[in-house]
């Protein structure tokens, strides 16, 4: 999939021109959307309100039963001590944020119509769940209220990041006024030396299948980013930046997808208008699919997963490459009858599910 053709006939980046903003001021937002996981939302928190650039979060709990609201209030205002967890990521969180930290409360609707204020720190409560892109939303058309904000980095709420990569993410949106999107460098949490994903995905159009660029390489491997931008067909959802241009001419996340292709959707939408980036000096740690069940294990998906997979890729190809519809339902159908043959009924019953568009 192409990226966007460079403005210049010579291929070099549009330099974007430069708009004076005090120091103190964010440009960048992050949403993080949190459905039951409110620890480990903590644990994002303690590590991304480190980075050495001002940013203003907006958490969007999206209908979670866990006391999301409770425990991060409790959080922030010193109440429930942070307990740094063990391993060898515990520097990115060691000796907890200075308490209390600023935190306002809103419901959603709140969040779109009043005026983001000097709040650094926001929990938006949708009070259901939205799902991935649902969630995202609100949290973009929160943040973006606010002028001068220039981007939004989409984060998973199961990651922690180094101090340094809001501000290498931030320089590399604003390195060219036709940025769209950029990722960075995401890294097994658990196996912090070995990368999940550099930047993004490629996308085989013929059977619906994403790999991820760089995956399961040890990170002492010398990496070139222009080969990467080139490689990358669409951004990992899990830390995942756009520009205010890109939503305000392509649009929000599509809400059709309630999980998954959300990423490819909106890259396919793009059509060449905005460029991909790489912010190679951004490193997040993602502790990956703990919320849905997603794996990378051949088989290791749950029936969760299985169902939105597949009704997602269905939607996809129905909305952007309906001839081939058929032969992506084929091959579904093909993986379902291999879940039945590996004695996982209830996996392939979800999934025939999916193959006939019905609800769970």
């Amino acid at each position: 999939m192409a990226t966007a053709a460079d403005e210049r006939p010579d291929g070099k980046a549009v330099k974007a021109p430069a708009v004076f903003v005090p120091a103190d001021v964010p440009q960048l937002g992050v949403v993080l959307v949190n459905w039951n996981g409110g620890d480990v939302t903590i644990e994002c928190l303690e590590s991304l309100l480190r980075s050495d650039l001002p940013i203003r979060v907006a958490v969007v709990d999206n209908g979670s039963e866990d006391g999301t609201t409770e425990k991060l209030i409790a959080w922030a205002s010193g109440a429930t001590p942070y307990q740094m967890p063990d391993g060898p990521l515990g520097h990115l969180t060691d000796l907890p944020l200075e308490k209390p930290v600023p935190l306002a409360v809103i419901s959603g609707a709140a969040a779109l119509e009043s005026d983001p204020g000097d709040a650094r720190l926001v929990l938006i409560e949708t009070g259901e769940n939205l799902g991935f892109a649902g969630g995202n939303n609100v949290g973009m058309r929160h943040l973006f209220r606010d002028p001068n904000i220039e981007a939004v980095w989409l984060l998973n709420n199961d990651t922690v990041v180094e101090p340094g990569a809001a501000r290498a993410l931030l320089a590399t949106m604003k390195s060219d006024r036709r940025m769209g999107m950029a990722g960075t460098v995401v890294r097994y949490y658990h196996r912090p030396e070995v990368v999940q994903v550099l930047n993004g995905m490629q996308f085989n159009i013929w059977t619906g299948q994403a790999s991820g660029i760089g995956g399961n390489q040890p990170v002492s491997r010398r990496i070139n980013p222009s080969t990467i931008t080139r490689k990358t067909d669409f951004i990992l959802g899990a830390s995942l930046a756009v520009s205010r241009r890109f939503v305000e001419e392509v649009g929000l996340m599509s809400e059709r997808y309630f999980l998954y292709y959300e990423e490819i959707d909106w890259a396919t939408r793009n059509r060449g208008r905005f460029r991909l980036g790489f912010a190679r000096g951004a490193t997040v740690f993602h502790k990956h699919g703990g919320a849905i069940g997603s794996s990378s294990v051949k088989g290791g998906r749950s029936a969760m997963s299985d169902y939105w997979m597949l009704r997602s890729r269905l939607k996809f190809y129905r909305a952007h490459y309906p001839a081939l519809l058929p032969l992506i339902w084929v091959q579904g159908l093909a993986q379902t009858a291999m879940r039945a043959v590996r004695r996982q009924p209830h996996k392939a019953g979800v999934m025939l599910k999916a193959l006939f568009g019905r609800d769970l």
